[in-house]
């Protein structure tokens, strides 16, 4: 046996979920410009699911699905009071809080098609208000309860502000979610499949996900990116700001990708909207920034923007906090997270790797009184 670092090139599983195939990321066959262009979350959220489109009444059941579970148990709320708030960040708030709804979920354990689908709803319409809140109960802030005619990008952005967002801000948020919502065999989900292949519980699974998105080389390089753009400040600081990261060999966050060679198709999109939302507030200082650090990385280094690298001058321009920036990719990532411990469950297999062995060998037990 032969160790693959990573395990890079390896492929561990079938799945009709997603796919990357010469740079172009699809959902179920569909080109991401495709759905990033034209379909709502909650679309692409059927579609994750289900492995095809909805029709008008599909989509309509499901919007009132997730709108009728968004709601979370007083004692999940009561419980972020209890965090020691100045230093907790928001991604293991999140982790405690993912889990501690299985304990109010009298089918938790069932794994039954129909409990796990119905988990799987519960899920992905609660993760939203579960952010929302704590963000709002970490400022004494009290929680905003959703409005069933809204739809999830919006009722998301409404529960986090407390007012009703404006057409731009949906339109961003919607185009974010849907880019983000899976990714193939990425870190996370490969964590979700790998629990839930134990046939653990689908709370264990996106728990597990959510440890593994917490990580700055997953989930948290947008917060890096935006810290980043902070520290750089403006525009002519750009350049000697990141030749100075480039001497020093120094890793620029938000570049590269460990499965696209010419570039993440996702990018362009968000950078698309951030231009538009940048010019529109006023701070178009966030994308000229940030389109000159393209230029000098993409430059010198061959490495293109990844999905993360505009998304934080997207988010910044909504009036996301920057800590709530990898809770987000969370909120989406459930959808396909979710999506692969169905399939998963459906066609189960125990994973369990090997490992290529490099420690010493015929070694011999020696007494304590002669080490």
């Amino acid at each position: 046996m032969t160790a693959s670092k990573g395990l890079e090139g390896i492929v561990a599983t079938q799945s009709a979920i997603s796919s990357i195939i010469d740079d172009t990321l699809t959902y179920v066959g569909y080109d991401i410009d495709d759905l990033a262009t034209n379909a709502s979350f909650e679309e692409v959220v059927y579609l994750l699911w289900h492995q095809r489109l909805p029709k008008e009444d599909e989509l309509a059941e499901l919007k009132q699905q997730l709108a009728d579970n968004m709601s979370i148990p007083q004692e999940v709320l009561d419980h972020f009071k209890t965090y020691p708030i100045d230093q907790v960040h928001p991604m293991a708030a999140l982790r405690t809080a993912i889990s501690l709804l299985g304990l109010y979920d009298d089918k938790a354990e069932d794994m039954s098609d129909e409990a796990n689908y119905e988990k799987a709803i519960k899920l992905q319409a609660k993760i939203a208000t579960v952010v929302t809140a704590f963000s709002r109960v970490r400022k004494g802030l009290e929680p905003v309860a959703p409005k069933s005619e809204l739809g999830y990008a919006a009722n998301f952005l409404y529960m986090l502000n407390g007012e009703e967002p404006e057409d731009i801000a949906i339109e961003a948020f919607n185009k974010a979610l849907v880019l983000h919502a899976d990714h193939e065999l990425n870190a996370s989900t490969f964590t979700a499949r790998v629990c839930v292949a134990t046939l653990s519980d689908m709370y264990s699974g996106i728990t597990a996900a959510i440890g593994a998105l917490k990580g700055p080389l997953h989930g948290g390089a947008n917060e890096q990116v935006m810290k980043m753009l902070m520290e750089i400040g403006s525009e002519e600081n750009v350049e000697p700001y990141i030749r100075e990261k480039l001497d020093n060999k120094e890793k620029i966050m938000g570049f590269g990708h460990r499965v696209y060679r010419k570039g993440d198709p996702r990018a362009k999109h968000l950078r698309e909207m951030s231009k538009k939302l940048t010019s529109l507030r006023g701070e178009q200082k966030w994308y000229n920034m940030s389109e000159k650090i393209e230029a000098i990385v993409t430059g010198e280094k061959n490495l293109p923007p990844n999905v993360d690298f505009y998304s934080a001058s997207v988010y910044h321009s909504l009036g996301i906090d920057h800590d709530l920036f990898t809770p987000i990719f969370a909120v989406s990532r459930t959808s396909g997270w979710t999506a692969h411990i169905l399939e998963q469950y459906a066609n189960n297999r125990l994973i369990r790797p090997r490992a290529e062995y490099n420690g010493p060998d015929k070694q011999k037990y020696v007494p304590m009184s002669e080490r």
